[in-house]
């Protein structure tokens, strides 16, 4: 099975002195606490879009939007889950706009294949890959809630807050999705 997981940026996120110092306008800190954010933002957003074409410039925008609402950061939950969320809500964003200004075309990913020896651990690449896969067999709506559920932890009335949607849609996007999940895994 394949999980969900985002990586932490750093230990105690909220200690982290350059997080304070960034907010100060220190910008070699900004950039520390920026090149340690990356890979998680840039996790978060290919969950949360189909295929790779876009995923940097979201990734991108995200950072700078994180980095413009730094001072608005109070240290009153963790960074990582206030960087989360600055960075599906860009991330939504980007998507909508591209979706209104041309029509969606169904991208091409090319299907990896994982060759196993006995007692061979996978590639965490080729994990991810297919992980990116079988989230492109989606629709958008269940992959975002399956995404902010799972790989955000958020429940499924904070799923459906983030959303804008009621809880019971939320809900069964969730088991939509999981539904959908489970079918292709056992193909």
């Amino acid at each position: 099975m394949i999980v969900m997981a985002l990586p932490d940026i750093g230990p105690a996120n909220e200690a982290d002195p350059d997080i304070r110092l960034a907010q100060k306008g220190d910008r070699r800190a900004a950039g520390r606490l920026m090149r340690r954010l990356l890979p998680r933002v840039r996790n978060l957003v290919r969950y949360l879009v189909r295929g790779d074409s876009e995923v940097d410039d979201m990734a991108q925008l995200s950072l700078i939007a994180i980095l413009k609402g730094l001072k608005t950061y109070r240290a009153e939950g963790s960074f990582d889950a206030w960087a989360d969320r600055i960075t599906v809500r860009e991330t939504l964003r980007y998507a909508k706009k591209r979706r209104v200004e041309r029509q969606r075309r169904d991208e091409v990913v090319p299907t990896l294949r994982v060759v196993r020896g006995d007692g061979e651990r996978p590639d965490r690449y080729l994990d991810r890959r297919e992980l990116a896969r079988l989230l492109d067999g989606l629709p958008d709506d269940q992959r975002h809630a399956l995404v902010l559920h799972h790989a955000l932890g958020m429940s499924v009335p904070e799923v459906a807050e983030e959303l804008g949607v009621p809880f019971d849609t939320a809900k069964s996007r969730l088991r939509l999705a999981k539904n959908k999940l489970r079918q292709e895994g056992e193909r």
